[in-house]
């Protein structure tokens, strides 16, 4: 599995870019210059139309720098449900803006600390005598921007779990920040009494393609948590190279290049899992809910566990608030949980084998 010459080129531009604008300043040029806020949009809404490979690269970049772009929650998650719902009117209205990065939108979904949709108990209800849908419930882990100005709502009908266009600011609907432990990624909590809500794509269809926008996000996480990892890594072993104990740099003693190269294999196992399950969502859709439970699984895992040997080998420094690490560790916990856990992704990888769990 390789990736074009054309996704080289745009790895570099966006690693060039997050070197010259560091944190939310870097939005703007990104999606205006490179175009990263409507790389899976299509050109028909003012996107690239772009795939799931160029989100791979994209991500890869963002994990490196541990970037609070919104990224995930817009490019990814908010384009895609819009995309799944086949909702045209809404797409024509809304993926132009989400191109440009004029606007910025979030999908929430996640409750009682699930992203199933069978754990969705907001409820979406219709007057008798017509007029907006009213939707009640509260809203989980939802991806955080300032100013984000699209918000799509999952509820629940009497037909099923379906999907809703909600205004952010008006009646009914209040945005709770969230401390996290993972300061570099802002999440809140959304929560609608009777919000107006207008309904995307068809009535009780939204549990089938918001699976697949999750596969989607399971995805373009796995390369962020790649790009974090090998990231790690690069600073360990230069760590290694300089640091001088007993007349030697640490790197020399077999006991810590046991351990860099173990952390290596780790990394490089995650990329190509990463890198399998972009490939199944361009090339092999039905393949792409087993290769993202894998993924996400193997990433999760790998980024934790190489994000703690970054602690441990650079010693005393590594659990200060000056060395980066504990930012680190900090994303990977977090992403590790994001999307639900690898023992969860790995239960779903079972039951798709028809294996049962105990």
């Amino acid at each position: 599995m390789r990736l074009t010459q054309e996704q080289e080129e745009l790895r570099t531009a966006v690693r060039a870019l997050l070197m010259q604008h560091q944190g939310q300043s870097a939005w703007a040029p990104l999606a205006t210059q490179i175009g990263a806020a409507g790389l899976t949009v299509p050109e028909e809404y003012g996107g690239a139309g772009g795939g799931a490979r160029d989100v791979h690269v994209l991500m890869e970049e963002l994990g490196r720098t541990l970037s609070p772009l919104p990224c995930l929650g817009s490019t990814v998650l908010t384009v895609g449900a819009l995309l799944a719902s086949g909702d045209k009117e809404a797409c024509g209205r809304l993926l132009p803006g989400l191109a440009e990065g004029a606007s910025v939108g979030a999908l929430a979904w996640a409750e009682q600390g699930s992203w199933d949709h069978g754990a969705i108990r907001a409820e979406a209800v219709r007057p008798s005598g017509g007029g907006a849908w009213l939707i009640t419930g509260t809203k989980e882990y939802v991806l955080d921007w300032p100013g984000m100005d699209v918000l799509l709502v999952a509820a629940r009908t009497a037909h099923g779990v379906s999907l809703f266009e909600v205004a952010p600011g008006t009646a009914g609907v209040r945005r709770e920040p969230v401390v996290t432990m993972d300061g570099t990624r802002a999440q809140a909590r959304w929560v609608l009494d009777e919000a107006e809500g207008r309904l995307l794509g068809v009535d009780g269809d939204g549990g089938r393609y918001l699976d697949h926008v999750r596969d989607l996000a399971c995805t373009a996480l796995a390369a962020e948590q790649v790009g974090a990892a090998e990231r790690c890594l690069e600073l360990t072993v230069e760590y290694a190279r300089n640091r001088v104990q007993f007349g030697r740099p640490i790197g020399s003693f077999q006991a810590v290049k046991h351990r860099l190269a173990d952390a290596y294999v780790l990394v490089e196992s995650a990329r190509s899992t990463a890198l399998g399950a972009a490939f199944a969502a361009d090339e092999d859709p039905g393949a792409l809910p087993r290769a993202a439970a894998v993924a996400k699984s193997v990433c999760s895992e790998a980024f934790s566990a190489v994000a703690a040997e970054m602690i441990q080998l650079h010693g005393g420094i590594g659990i200060t608030w000056e060395h980066d690490a504990h930012r680190y560790f900090k994303r990977a916990h977090g992403a590790g949980e994001l999307f639900g856990p690898p023992a969860r992704h790995r239960a779903r990888l079972a039951a798709g084998l028809g294996l049962t769990t105990n």
